[in-house]
């Protein structure tokens, strides 16, 4: 148990220097070398948080931008390509039981398919599924799955109107010093 400790002891402080470097490309390699899986042009800003790195998979020309926590502790975490995570954002694969007398824990997979928006502040709570194109209002609470192609808000977040886009594009960004 000991080793074990200390081996997350040494990723939290590897973890906390690597991601204020303003070089994206180290960044991305110690993910890498940490076991994340991430796709080609996928832009990881700084100052993310990623608890167990290994669980987390990420595709092509995706954008993470800084202060996002992508929580993989008990759960894998699935993002598509294309897709779009503002700043601020949580992404939990474990939360405690409201319901439950003793305080005790439930997990899930949180899955994100492609062309997915995800604006600033948005928490996504445990066993998620974000269908394709699916957009998800700044502040939103997300506790249920939310259909392809539809945008929801709101605590908790709910049903707004379908997204009107034939969801043509490639994210592209590049910030060297970022």
């Amino acid at each position: 148990m000991m080793i074990k400790e200390i081996i997350l002891g040494i990723y939290k402080i590897s973890l906390s220097i690597i991601m204020w470097v303003p070089l994206r490309c180290f960044r991305v390699l110690f993910l890498r070398l940490c076991g994340m899986k991430i796709g080609k042009k996928t832009f990881i800003s700084r100052s993310i948080d990623v608890r167990i790195p290994y669980n987390v998979s990420i595709g092509n020309n995706t954008v993470v931008n800084k202060k996002v926590l992508l929580d993989g502790r008990c759960g894998k975490i699935l993002i598509g390509s294309n897709v779009d995570i503002a700043q601020d954002s949580y992404i939990w694969t474990l939360e405690h039981d409201p319901n439950d007398d003793y305080h005790e824990v439930k997990f899930g997979d949180v899955i994100i398919e492609d062309y997915v928006w995800i604006a600033s502040r948005v928490t996504i709570l445990p066993g998620v599924h974000i269908g394709r194109g699916a957009v998800i209002a700044t502040g939103a609470v997300v506790t249920k799955d939310v259909p392809k192609g539809e945008i929801w808000g709101g605590v908790p977040a709910k049903f707004i109107k379908k997204r009107d886009s034939e969801l043509l594009y490639n994210l592209k960004y590049e910030a060297w010093f970022e």
